[in-house]
């Protein structure tokens, strides 16, 4: 009766932690910045960009006359099936102010958090239309000087987008051809980028998802 108590348990202490290993199995986040350096960044040459400087845990971006932003230098990014999170705020300007590009497949797509005067959320690009004109359009009123959380899901057959934790995209793009603006393409493979505006961001981290 003993043996089988005791069995009786263990089994149940096994089946109570698969579904706990097999979480930690199948993602592990990690962190593309530390807040002490930008090591494993580049500030890309746009044209006309305000300063980008590491300051008390979070990279500041200045605002130029157009494009500021940062770019991840290594290649070793997952490109499906993954999830890309950081957080953001506009600290001057009215337009987006960390729109990140990021790998989808084999190309690439941009994010944008109040671009088109301050409030267009969305994709850019689906099928050669912009966020402020396709599917994922969506209105959002961003407050300058607070911190938002942003996340992107990139899957076999979506596209999804968070703003805390409000989803705004949730985008299926099979059969669609994914693209980015020109303007944003030295923010490949992954970037972040504010358009005459000054930004400052911390926290990104991608985690790997099981297909």
């Amino acid at each position: 009766m003993r043996c089988f108590s005791m069995l009786a348990c263990w089994t149940l202490v096994a089946l109570l932690a698969w579904p706990l290993a097999a979480e930690e199995m199948k993602t592990k986040t990690r962190s593309l910045f530390d807040g002490k350096s930008m090591d494993l960044w580049n500030v890309p040459e746009f044209g006309g960009e305000g300063e980008v400087s590491l300051k008390e845990g979070v990279i500041t971006m200045g605002q130029g006359v157009m494009l500021t932003g940062i770019t991840y230098k290594n290649n070793d990014l997952p490109r499906n099936n993954y999830e890309l999170t950081w957080e953001a705020r506009r600290t001057m300007g009215i337009d987006f102010f960390a729109a990140a590009t990021f790998p989808v497949k084999d190309s690439h797509c941009s994010f944008i958090n109040g671009g088109w005067g301050g409030a267009v959320v969305g994709l850019s690009s689906i099928d050669g239309v912009d966020a402020s004109e396709n599917e994922t359009t969506q209105y959002v009123a961003f407050d300058d000087n607070k911190w938002y959380r942003f996340k992107v899901r990139v899957t076999d057959k979506k596209i999804e987008a968070w703003i805390d934790d409000k989803q705004v995209v949730d985008a299926n793009i099979e059969g669609k051809k994914i693209s980015t603006r020109n303007e944003v393409t030295l923010s490949q493979p992954l970037g972040f980028s504010a358009w005459q505006s000054s930004a400052e961001i911390r926290k990104i981290e991608v985690t790997p998802l099981a297909k």
